[in-house]
């Protein structure tokens, strides 16, 4: 029986461990796609308790404590921070198979130094250690990114952002991880939501452009792709329910644009024609920038309206949705190609029986000087587990080139989420080492297995998104 969580935990063989410990572990970490505020960086926050760091804004742990019956106040109600620990101790306590169980104690060893197990019995104790921790003048947001060596961070930002925490970050020399801004536009891109007019009401006011139809939109736009580049910025994000395609005249938009600022209410083909040109759209001006697009789809939101009506987006209630015709992803990046306009892309399905779908498709559009231009990204969201993982790079390693994946990133608004890294970096080198130990590839090539652990865990995104960074 192995021992908790040791020095080798998830490494199963020796070959396994080799390339960790040589090469996988020493890596720095880039995270290219999170949702941490640049605020907080700006001004170097400090937390006055680990309840603030763990469970504020944190919709895994609170659908965990969820599971366990836990009563809302706990969650993200009006209980003391203390409350709010104690029960998420006691569900972790017993969260037995959930990555949660590995992330918390990662998380409680790297950041705290404790090194002991937590559960009600034990949940007063680390609660007590990692204020106490918390409290030292250097425990802040920016050692917190630090003491995770990392170089690089890609927040997540809308184009009527002013990105003056961005500035403010860049102007301070002390700090030198680079942070830099990430393009959302899906409130450009949802044109059915109720908030949608006022949010043109507010992007015409920060572009300078008046916008009355969708090509003074693309105008006003085109102004905020122009302002961010300023900024450092060369990637986007969008999230999809699905990655659509239902194309139109450019008349036909222009007249499904007007009717929606009439406040008319838009059919269902008509919302799927404007965000087909819209992403037709964006397509064009990342692949001008030499941009990379990133396309998360397969998430139905904002199940529970009771609980999205009281708390909003983001706090736990969404789902994998598997009902969408993914021959539509196929359409959409060959309309991009056809028009010598697809950039370099990555896609995220919230479904993993897309696995297979998703490489066998990108596979059809991978030509040209970039390696992997379109690849898959890691387990997204509710498959970054220990099997979600290794379904994915099982999937890219069968149907494509592993060796040119990118890796992880957090997809997080936990400044502690960065072990996250390693927990991916161990499954890597435990599926990696398994070909070894299987004869499925030779032992005597280990330095090239070595350089490809090293490159998925870092140097593989330095050089796809071209980041002002050198190789390790």
């Amino acid at each position: 029986m192995k021992n908790f969580m040791d020095e080798d935990f998830l490494l199963q063989s020796e070959s396994a461990k080799t390339l960790y410990h040589d090469f996988a572990e020493k890596m720095p970490i880039l995270d290219y796609h999170c949702h941490i505020s640049p605020k907080e960086i700006a001004e170097d926050r400090h937390f006055d308790t680990i309840t603030q760091v763990w469970l504020g804004g944190d919709h895994y742990k609170w659908r965990l404590m969820r599971a366990f019956g836990v009563d809302e106040k706990y969650i993200t109600g009006d209980a003391s921070d203390k409350e709010k620990f104690m029960m998420f101790a006691k569900c972790l306590g017993k969260a037995v198979g959930n990555p949660l169980y590995h992330w918390a104690h990662l998380e409680l060893r790297k950041y705290f130094g404790y090194n002991g197990i937590l559960n009600e019995k034990t949940a007063e104790e680390v609660y007590d250690i990692c204020n106490k921790v918390l409290q030292a003048p250097d425990m802040s947001v920016r050692k917190l990114i630090k003491m995770s060596n990392v170089t690089l961070i890609c927040t997540t930002d809308d184009p009527v952002d002013s990105l003056e925490w961005h500035d403010k970050i860049k102007a301070d020399t002390s700090f030198d991880v680079k942070v830099l801004p990430a393009w959302r536009p899906d409130k450009a891109k949802n044109i059915s939501k109720p908030e949608f007019v006022s949010y043109l009401d507010t992007l015409s006011e920060v572009s300078g452009v008046k916008i009355d139809s969708f090509k003074s939109l693309k105008e006003a736009l085109r102004v905020r792709f122009d302002y961010f580049a300023s900024k450092g910025c060369n990637v986007t994000d969008h999230a999809l329910e699905y990655v659509m395609y239902y194309p139109a005249s450019d008349d036909e938009v222009e007249a499904i644009f007007a009717k929606r600022l009439s406040g008319a209410e838009l059919t269902k083909e008509e919302d799927l024609k404007y965000q087909t040109a819209f992403m037709i759209f964006e397509g064009e001006e990342i692949a001008k920038r030499d941009w990379v697009m990133q396309l998360h789809f397969g998430c139905k939101r904002d199940n529970n309206t009771p609980m999205y009506k009281k708390l909003g987006p983001d706090t736990g209630f969404d789902t994998i949705d598997a009902y969408y015709p993914m021959g539509e992803l196929a359409d959409f990046l060959d309309a991009l190609h056809s028009r010598k306009i697809l950039p370099k892309t990555i896609l995220y399905s919230l479904n993993p029986s897309d696995n297979k779908i998703i490489n066998t498709t990108l596979n059809a559009f991978n030509e040209g000087p970039t390696v992997a231009k379109i690849q898959q990204g890691s387990a997204w969201w509710f498959n970054d587990t220990k099997f979600g993982m290794e379904q994915q790079l099982l999937s890219v390693a069968e149907s494509g080139n592993l060796s040119g994946f990118v890796g992880m990133l957090t997809d997080s608004r936990s400044f502690t989420s960065y072990t996250r890294h390693d927990y991916f970096r161990r499954i890597l080198c435990n599926f990696l080492g398994s070909l070894v130990e299987n004869g499925e590839y030779p032992a005597e090539d280990m330095s090239i297995l070595g350089e490809i652990a090293s490159d998925i865990s870092y140097n593989n995104a330095v050089r796809y998104f071209n980041f002002p960074l050198e190789t390790r």
